[in-house]
């Protein structure tokens, strides 16, 4: 979706083309006085708008595009947050729009989603509309990973859908919740709850919902020398851990609750297991750790060698994002970012490092998926300073080649027949989310396929 800046006010126009990575940044023209900034941004999450704000601030008469591969905008602060967390809606434009894979054996039966493919599905994204989790014929759920995603899509498995009925949850997502027969979740973890990858307010909330009975052992919670001295490094971390100790001991009388949360401390995947109804899951073959110093004052998990068996019918891998590569733009593979310095783009291979003239990034594609709402906030500035860095040194110069900028973008899209969806049009479509929601008492029903989507648009 591009969305026409000029001034630091929203203007009109908006445009949504094909896929694109997000949060990378290109010029169009000159920075002169008679050819104004234009900056072309390729993606509307946070990293997206923040750079743009930025970008408006330090220039005057700039103008900013904002394109999008979605006909809505906002990225994954739309569709990648539980919807019981209105206040926050954190996270992180497509700069990582796959997911990591383990590379265990099983890892494709039936059963088996990415954390992201089911955060997706309730959050009423077109992508996974059709998604369809099994919620009714098992009463345990295997959450891979402990970290704040982890912790989301157990909240939301381990909630009464009541809760959830007044949020902007999609419509799908909560029926299925209503007849949903899960009632035990395991979090699964490499390390210990001293490392545990989660913030403090996502595990005190989970550790707060009434009527659940939380499973930690005593045993995990016992502190080595080398944790120790990483809690005495991280005051967050330090925080983390003693939330645990907290929730241990107040949950030691709540058997008979309905529901359960279980933290799972020092296990990795080594396999997983199948029914005997074909091709779907039955739960995970759990190798033991044993936690080692590795020279970085990081202590890292490693397989001791012993194996049990976790019995589960809907296993959800949380366990890191993933970027895409494009064609025609530089990426490194193995690290899932486009190469860059401070938000430079580098071209692939060079040596020494040679600069992809007027292409930035920002975000997740720059750094990884790392972070909150606030890193992408200085992510963008630390982008927005070397753009002004390079306009200062005279680095972009008025050419008769010059780039055809926004009005080259929609002939091309109308030149090959794409369809695009102009800020109005997702103004229609705001409408009618809204119209819906209000209905029901909910802040917005979302429309979750993108025949309806452009439908709306279009209406």
């Amino acid at each position: 979706m591009v969305f026409r800046l000029a001034r630091r006010a929203w203007g009109s126009r908006s445009i949504c083309a094909s896929r694109f990575p997000s949060s990378s940044l290109s010029y169009s023209s000159s920075c002169s006085s008679s050819h104004p900034l234009h900056v072309c941004v390729v993606g509307s999450g946070p990293a997206g708008f923040y750079t743009a704000e930025k970008m408006l601030k330090s220039h005057k008469g700039a103008e900013v595009d904002i394109i999008d591969r979605l006909p809505t905008p906002f990225g994954l602060v739309r569709s990648g947050v539980a919807p019981d967390h209105p206040e926050t809606k954190v996270v992180l434009a497509y700069g990582a729009e796959s997911d990591r894979v383990l590379g265990v054996p099983g890892e494709d039966l039936a059963g088996i989603y990415s954390a992201r493919e089911f955060v997706w599905w309730y959050n009423g994204h077109p992508d996974c509309n059709t998604l369809s989790p099994d919620l009714r014929t098992t009463d345990t759920a295997i959450v891979l990973g402990q970290g704040n995603v982890a912790l989301d899509v157990a909240r939301v498995l381990l909630r009464d859908s009541a809760a959830l009925a007044t949020t902007d949850i999609a419509e799908h997502a909560l029926v299925a919740l209503a007849e949903s027969s899960i009632r035990k979740v395991y979090l699964v973890g490499r390390r210990g709850p001293a490392q545990a990858a989660c913030t403090a307010k996502e595990l005190r909330e989970i550790l707060g919902i009434k009527n659940l009975h939380v499973h930690i052992q005593e045993a995990d919670l016992k502190l080595s020398y080398l944790d120790e001295e990483e809690l005495k490094n991280s005051r967050i971390q330090k925080r983390v851990y003693e939330l645990f100790c907290k929730g241990a001991s107040q949950h030691l009388n709540t058997t008979s609750c309905q529901r359960e949360l279980h933290f799972v401390f020092f296990r990795k995947p080594d396999s997983f297991l199948q029914s005997d109804t074909e091709g779907r899951v039955s739960g995970v073959h759990l190798e033991k750790t044993v936690l080692k110093e590795t020279g970085t004052g990081k202590q890292s998990a490693f397989g001791s060698g012993q194996f049990e068996d976790l019995q589960a019918g809907l296993v959800l891998k949380s366990i890191g994002y993933k970027s895409l590569s494009i064609d025609g733009l530089p990426f490194d593979s193995h690290r899932g970012i486009v190469p860059n310095i401070r938000g430079r783009v580098l071209r692939d291979g060079s040596e020494p490092h040679l600069l992809e003239k007027g292409l930035y990034v920002a975000g997740w594609l720059k750094r990884g998926p790392t972070g909150i709402i606030a890193t992408n906030l200085y992510c963008s500035e630390e982008t927005v300073y070397s753009i002004s860095e390079d306009i200062e040194q005279g680095k972009f110069t008025e050419t008769a080649d010059m780039r055809l900028g926004r009005a080259g973008l929609v002939q091309l899209l109308e030149n090959r027949g794409i369809t695009y969806v102009t800020f109005s049009d997702w103004e229609k479509i705001d409408c009618i989310e809204r119209a819906a929601g209000n209905r029901k008492n909910k802040p917005r029903e979302k429309i979750a396929s993108w025949g309806e989507l452009l439908r709306a648009a279009k209406a």
